[in-house]
Protein backbone atom coordinates (compact mmCIF):
# COMPACT_ATOMS: atom_id res chain seq x y z
CA UNK A 1 0.00 0.00 0.00
CA UNK A 2 1.55 3.37 -0.98
CA UNK A 3 1.23 6.76 1.23
CA UNK A 4 2.58 9.88 1.82
CA UNK A 5 4.60 10.69 4.75
CA UNK A 6 2.92 12.64 7.70
CA UNK A 7 3.85 16.63 6.79
CA UNK A 8 6.05 16.42 10.41
CA UNK A 9 8.39 13.62 9.35
CA UNK A 10 9.30 14.77 5.36
CA UNK A 11 12.60 14.81 4.72
CA UNK A 12 12.71 18.83 4.20
CA UNK A 13 11.54 19.46 7.42
CA UNK A 14 14.17 17.66 9.01
CA UNK A 15 16.95 19.34 6.78
CA UNK A 16 15.35 22.45 7.93
CA UNK A 17 15.21 21.81 11.58
CA UNK A 18 18.62 21.72 12.39
CA UNK A 19 18.99 24.79 10.14
CA UNK A 20 16.88 27.01 12.26
CA UNK A 21 18.31 26.22 15.73
CA UNK A 22 21.79 27.03 13.92
CA UNK A 23 20.72 30.35 13.03
CA UNK A 24 19.13 30.88 16.03
CA UNK A 25 22.57 29.71 17.66
CA UNK A 26 24.00 32.44 15.33
CA UNK A 27 21.93 35.38 16.27
CA UNK A 28 22.39 35.01 20.08
CA UNK A 29 25.99 34.37 19.94
CA UNK A 30 26.00 37.69 17.99
CA UNK A 31 23.87 39.60 20.12
CA UNK A 32 26.01 38.57 23.21
CA UNK A 33 28.91 39.48 21.45
CA UNK A 34 27.56 42.66 20.49
CA UNK A 35 26.53 43.23 23.95
CA UNK A 36 29.98 42.44 25.48
CA UNK A 37 31.78 45.03 23.12
CA UNK A 38 29.58 47.50 23.98
CA UNK A 39 29.83 46.65 27.99
CA UNK A 40 33.78 46.43 27.30
CA UNK A 41 33.97 50.40 25.90
CA UNK A 42 30.68 51.82 27.82
CA UNK A 43 30.65 50.23 30.64
CA UNK A 44 34.08 48.29 32.19
CA UNK A 45 37.42 50.00 33.55
CA UNK A 46 39.28 48.51 30.75
CA UNK A 47 38.89 50.58 27.90
CA UNK A 48 38.52 54.31 29.57
CA UNK A 49 41.03 56.97 29.97
CA UNK A 50 43.80 56.68 32.24
CA UNK A 51 46.59 59.09 31.01
CA UNK A 52 46.91 61.85 28.56
CA UNK A 53 50.55 62.37 26.34
CA UNK A 54 51.41 65.82 25.11
CA UNK A 55 53.52 66.02 22.16
CA UNK A 56 55.17 68.59 19.99
CA UNK A 57 56.16 71.63 21.40
CA UNK A 58 56.53 71.70 25.18
CA UNK A 59 57.58 75.67 26.40
CA UNK A 60 53.57 75.64 27.04
CA UNK A 61 52.46 74.00 30.44
CA UNK A 62 51.35 70.62 30.78
CA UNK A 63 48.52 71.93 32.84
CA UNK A 64 47.30 75.11 30.75
CA UNK A 65 47.21 72.37 27.87
CA UNK A 66 45.22 69.50 30.12
CA UNK A 67 42.89 72.37 31.42
CA UNK A 68 41.97 73.14 27.73
CA UNK A 69 41.59 69.99 26.81
CA UNK A 70 38.80 69.07 29.33
CA UNK A 71 39.59 65.80 29.68
CA UNK A 72 38.16 63.62 32.57
CA UNK A 73 39.96 60.58 33.64
CA UNK A 74 37.60 57.54 33.78
CA UNK A 75 35.91 58.47 30.80
CA UNK A 76 35.24 55.53 28.30
CA UNK A 77 37.77 56.06 25.28
CA UNK A 78 35.48 55.33 23.29
CA UNK A 79 33.04 58.82 24.09
CA UNK A 80 35.56 60.97 23.69
CA UNK A 81 35.40 63.19 20.86
CA UNK A 82 38.64 64.09 19.86
CA UNK A 83 37.93 66.62 17.01
CA UNK A 84 36.28 68.72 20.37
CA UNK A 85 39.28 68.24 22.40
CA UNK A 86 41.25 69.69 19.43
CA UNK A 87 39.31 72.96 19.19
CA UNK A 88 39.31 73.48 22.89
CA UNK A 89 42.95 73.21 22.67
CA UNK A 90 43.25 75.44 19.53
CA UNK A 91 41.72 78.37 21.45
CA UNK A 92 44.76 78.92 23.01
CA UNK A 93 46.49 81.85 22.23
CA UNK A 94 49.50 80.39 22.12
CA UNK A 95 48.97 77.18 19.74
CA UNK A 96 49.32 77.52 15.87
CA UNK A 97 47.59 73.62 15.82
CA UNK A 98 46.78 70.97 17.89
CA UNK A 99 45.98 66.69 17.06
CA UNK A 100 44.51 64.58 19.31
CA UNK A 101 44.50 60.85 18.71
CA UNK A 102 42.96 57.65 20.89
CA UNK A 103 46.04 55.83 22.00
CA UNK A 104 44.08 52.24 22.55
CA UNK A 105 43.32 50.95 25.56
CA UNK A 106 44.02 53.55 27.97
CA UNK A 107 45.30 57.09 26.58
CA UNK A 108 45.26 60.34 24.53
CA UNK A 109 47.40 61.97 23.03
CA UNK A 110 47.74 65.33 22.02
CA UNK A 111 50.59 66.73 19.87
CA UNK A 112 50.74 70.44 19.73
CA UNK A 113 52.06 72.97 17.18
CA UNK A 114 52.92 76.15 18.90
CA UNK A 115 53.57 79.64 17.93
CA UNK A 116 56.43 80.91 17.53
CA UNK A 117 56.82 85.42 17.32
CA UNK A 118 59.28 86.13 14.84
CA UNK A 119 58.14 90.10 14.41
CA UNK A 120 58.28 93.15 17.19
CA UNK A 121 55.77 95.35 16.13
CA UNK A 122 55.50 99.46 18.23
CA UNK A 123 52.82 99.64 19.77
CA UNK A 124 52.03 100.87 23.45
CA UNK A 125 55.16 102.76 24.12
CA UNK A 126 56.80 99.42 23.43
CA UNK A 127 56.53 96.08 21.25
CA UNK A 128 54.12 93.64 20.44
CA UNK A 129 55.47 90.41 19.44
CA UNK A 130 53.99 88.84 17.31
CA UNK A 131 53.98 85.58 14.76
CA UNK A 132 53.15 85.35 10.66
CA UNK A 133 49.87 84.74 11.49
CA UNK A 134 49.61 88.19 13.53
CA UNK A 135 48.82 86.90 16.42
CA UNK A 136 50.29 88.86 19.40
CA UNK A 137 52.22 86.44 21.22
CA UNK A 138 53.51 89.35 24.20
CA UNK A 139 54.81 92.49 24.66
CA UNK A 140 58.10 94.04 25.07
CA UNK A 141 59.64 97.16 26.20
CA UNK A 142 62.22 97.39 23.60
CA UNK A 143 62.75 95.39 20.42
CA UNK A 144 63.99 91.89 21.66
CA UNK A 145 67.34 89.94 20.27
CA UNK A 146 66.90 88.28 17.06
CA UNK A 147 63.61 90.38 16.48
CA UNK A 148 62.62 92.22 13.08
CA UNK A 149 60.92 95.11 14.21
CA UNK A 150 57.84 95.26 11.32
CA UNK A 151 57.52 99.17 10.20
CA UNK A 152 53.64 98.82 9.19
CA UNK A 153 52.13 102.30 9.68
CA UNK A 154 48.32 102.37 10.62
CA UNK A 155 48.30 98.37 12.24
CA UNK A 156 46.46 97.73 15.58
CA UNK A 157 46.99 94.45 16.79
CA UNK A 158 43.23 93.64 15.90
CA UNK A 159 43.94 94.34 12.32
CA UNK A 160 47.10 92.56 11.81
CA UNK A 161 45.98 88.98 12.47
CA UNK A 162 44.89 87.09 9.35
CA UNK A 163 46.85 90.06 7.28
CA UNK A 164 48.71 88.76 4.27
CA UNK A 165 51.03 91.77 4.09
CA UNK A 166 52.25 90.70 7.79
CA UNK A 167 51.87 86.88 6.74
CA UNK A 168 54.42 87.27 4.05
CA UNK A 169 56.51 89.59 6.27
CA UNK A 170 56.77 87.03 9.10
CA UNK A 171 57.09 83.86 6.76
CA UNK A 172 60.19 85.83 4.72
CA UNK A 173 62.13 86.72 7.97
CA UNK A 174 61.80 83.36 8.97
CA UNK A 175 62.85 81.60 5.49
CA UNK A 176 65.74 84.02 5.89
CA UNK A 177 69.40 81.86 6.25
CA UNK A 178 71.01 82.75 9.38
CA UNK A 179 73.72 85.32 7.76
CA UNK A 180 71.29 87.54 6.42
CA UNK A 181 68.49 87.66 9.28
CA UNK A 182 71.26 88.79 11.36
CA UNK A 183 72.12 91.68 9.66
CA UNK A 184 67.95 93.05 9.15
CA UNK A 185 66.64 95.67 11.69
CA UNK A 186 63.42 96.07 9.81
CA UNK A 187 60.51 94.52 7.71
CA UNK A 188 57.87 96.51 5.69
CA UNK A 189 55.32 94.90 3.92
CA UNK A 190 52.72 96.30 1.54
CA UNK A 191 51.40 92.67 0.61
CA UNK A 192 51.77 88.97 -0.45
CA UNK A 193 54.49 89.52 -2.56
CA UNK A 194 55.75 93.16 -1.93
CA UNK A 195 58.25 92.76 1.23
CA UNK A 196 61.10 95.05 1.61
CA UNK A 197 64.02 94.33 4.08
CA UNK A 198 66.36 97.30 5.69
CA UNK A 199 69.61 96.06 7.45
CA UNK A 200 71.25 97.25 10.57
CA UNK A 201 74.04 99.09 8.00
CA UNK A 202 70.81 100.96 6.17
CA UNK A 203 71.12 98.90 3.01
CA UNK A 204 67.60 98.13 1.60
CA UNK A 205 66.15 94.84 -0.04
CA UNK A 206 63.13 94.81 -2.10
CA UNK A 207 62.31 90.88 -1.34
CA UNK A 208 58.88 90.36 -2.92
CA UNK A 209 56.79 87.06 -1.53
CA UNK A 210 58.47 84.18 0.32
CA UNK A 211 58.94 81.95 -2.69
CA UNK A 212 62.01 80.95 -3.82
CA UNK A 213 63.88 82.39 -0.55
CA UNK A 214 67.34 80.36 -0.83
CA UNK A 215 67.27 81.47 -4.70
CA UNK A 216 67.00 85.02 -3.82
CA UNK A 217 69.47 84.93 -1.03
CA UNK A 218 72.77 83.44 -2.87
CA UNK A 219 71.77 86.34 -5.36
CA UNK A 220 72.20 88.71 -2.85
CA UNK A 221 75.30 87.17 -1.39
CA UNK A 222 76.57 88.18 -4.41
CA UNK A 223 75.24 91.19 -5.20
CA UNK A 224 76.24 92.91 -1.87
CA UNK A 225 79.70 92.82 -3.34
CA UNK A 226 79.08 95.90 -5.45
CA UNK A 227 78.31 97.97 -2.60
CA UNK A 228 75.26 99.67 -3.54
CA UNK A 229 72.38 100.82 -1.20
CA UNK A 230 69.24 98.80 -2.51
CA UNK A 231 68.97 95.59 -3.86
CA UNK A 232 65.90 94.22 -5.99
CA UNK A 233 65.73 90.20 -5.78
CA UNK A 234 62.29 90.41 -6.18
CA UNK A 235 62.55 88.26 -9.55
CA UNK A 236 66.15 86.10 -8.39
CA UNK A 237 66.42 86.09 -12.54
CA UNK A 238 66.45 89.47 -12.88
CA UNK A 239 68.06 90.88 -10.03
CA UNK A 240 68.77 94.12 -10.05
CA UNK A 241 70.97 97.06 -7.89
CA UNK A 242 69.28 100.35 -7.78
CA UNK A 243 67.40 99.99 -10.90
CA UNK A 244 63.55 99.07 -9.84
CA UNK A 245 60.97 101.58 -9.30
CA UNK A 246 61.44 100.88 -5.27
CA UNK A 247 64.99 101.28 -4.78
CA UNK A 248 64.08 104.79 -6.58
CA UNK A 249 67.05 107.16 -5.72
CA UNK A 250 69.57 104.93 -4.53
CA UNK A 251 73.31 104.61 -6.31
CA UNK A 252 73.38 101.73 -9.13
CA UNK A 253 77.05 100.87 -8.88
CA UNK A 254 76.58 96.99 -10.21
CA UNK A 255 77.83 96.85 -13.92
CA UNK A 256 77.05 94.25 -17.04
CA UNK A 257 79.27 91.29 -16.62
CA UNK A 258 80.62 92.42 -12.88
CA UNK A 259 78.69 90.99 -9.72
CA UNK A 260 75.65 91.73 -11.31
CA UNK A 261 76.19 89.25 -14.34
CA UNK A 262 77.44 86.50 -11.82
CA UNK A 263 74.15 86.93 -10.04
CA UNK A 264 72.17 86.80 -13.02
CA UNK A 265 74.09 83.09 -13.67
CA UNK A 266 74.01 82.47 -10.32
CA UNK A 267 70.10 82.44 -10.29
CA UNK A 268 70.13 81.07 -13.91
CA UNK A 269 71.56 77.73 -12.33
CA UNK A 270 69.53 77.22 -9.83
CA UNK A 271 66.39 77.94 -11.39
Amino acid sequence: MTGTLPAATRPADRARGPDRWKAAFFAVTAVALVAGVAWALLGSSFFVLRSVRITGDRSLPRSQVLSAAGLSLGTPLIRIDTSAVARRVDSLVEVQSAQVTKAWPDAIVISITQRRPDLAVPARGGFDLVDPYGVVLGWAAGPPRGFVVLRSPGQTASSLRGSAAVRAAGLVVRGLPGWLRGKVRSVSSGGAAQVTLTLASGITIVWGGPADSRQKAAVLAILLRTGARCYDVSDPLTAVTGASARCAGQPRLARPGGAHGRARAAAGRRS
